[in-house]
């Protein structure tokens, strides 16, 4: 057994299905279980919606569970990319994952938790006084979702094989800088990975490596903060060496993301870079060992 905090989120998710979802809280574990539903195609699918100047990213679990990382700008845009990806049929989303407060990676969450039934939310727990937030937090008390602060050491198991490692913060990071307290996650299927790090910065970025740079090896790299200059450390894109690099980013956005000193430094690490906005809403497949970018 791990030693430290394990998320257990097993269960299928199928049409008509019905969801017994429990929460043991023993020394700081999280045991999710539910029904399992059998399902032969056992594909996991990750997709970065086009969601403008923000970040919204949406896995689904071979078994049908599902979990959606940030929600964009607005709720009209998190919405109509949710059902691009999404049945029109299911209204349920298992977890929710704030990586930090700010307006364009939690703008649209509000109204996806009024549209969705959601079980689980989770955030840093880092301190912003804004409408936004407090709004945020307002919809997590009305839709009774389970309030669960990310830390370091959390496993969230999404079926066999399929875990969300938290990597970062290791602390209550109530009086940080909003970018610095992001949620950075590890997605892993098999043998495939992706790291998710919201707009973390490079000075977190090192931190983390430091920690446990072995686990920073990954296909598959969320550029944070929209590719901004801030963020994407020589040292994190060592360790991590991605096959790919994904950055979120509205066209012709007023920060000039993503910045030429980031693409020119994702490309010198052999990174293939696919950007929102050129392609829309980035989708990833994988079955474990092999893993597939849908062109």
């Amino acid at each position: 057994m791990h030693a430290y905090n394990r998320c257990m989120f097993e269960a299928g998710k199928t049409y008509g299905r019905y969801l017994l979802l429990g929460v043991l809280l023993v020394a700081n574990y999280f045991l999710w279980n539910a029904v399992i539903a059998t399902d032969d195609n056992r594909i996991l699918t990750v997709a970065f919606l086009d969601v403008g100047q923000g970040d919204s990213i949406f896995i689904e679990a071979p078994n049908g569970n599902q979990m959606l990382i940030d929600g964009g700008p607005s709720g009209q845009v998190v919405l109509r990319a949710l059902s691009e990806v999404m049945p029109f049929y299911d209204r349920s989303i298992d977890g929710v994952i704030a990586t930090h407060p700010d307006k364009d990676h939690i703008g649209g969450l509000s109204s996806v938790l009024e549209r969705y039934d959601v079980s689980y939310f989770f955030e840093p727990g880092v301190e912003h006084d804004t409408g936004a937030y407090a709004g945020l937090l307002e919809s997590v008390d009305v839709e009774n979702a389970e309030h669960i602060f990310a830390r370091r050491g959390m496993r969230i198991v999404l079926d066999d094989e399929v875990f969300l490692d938290i990597l970062f913060p290791d602390r209550d990071p109530k009086s940080m800088e909003t970018n610095d307290a992001s949620v950075i996650a590890k997605l892993i299927y098999g043998e495939t990975s992706f790291l998710l790090t919201g707009d973390t910065t490079k000075k977190i970025e090192r931190y983390v490596a430091s920690l446990d740079a072995k686990a920073l090896d990954i296909d598959v790299l969320k550029a944070a903060h929209h590719g901004s200059k801030t963020s994407s450390d020589p040292i994190l894109l060592g360790f991590a060496s991605p096959a790919y690099a994904v950055i979120s980013s509205g066209e012709g956005n007023s920060y000039g993301h993503p910045h030429k000193e980031v693409t020119d430094r994702l490309q010198q690490f052999g990174a293939e870079i696919v950007e929102t906005a050129k392609v829309g809403t980035i989708i990833f497949e994988s079955d474990g060992t092999n893993l597939k970018y849908k062109k």
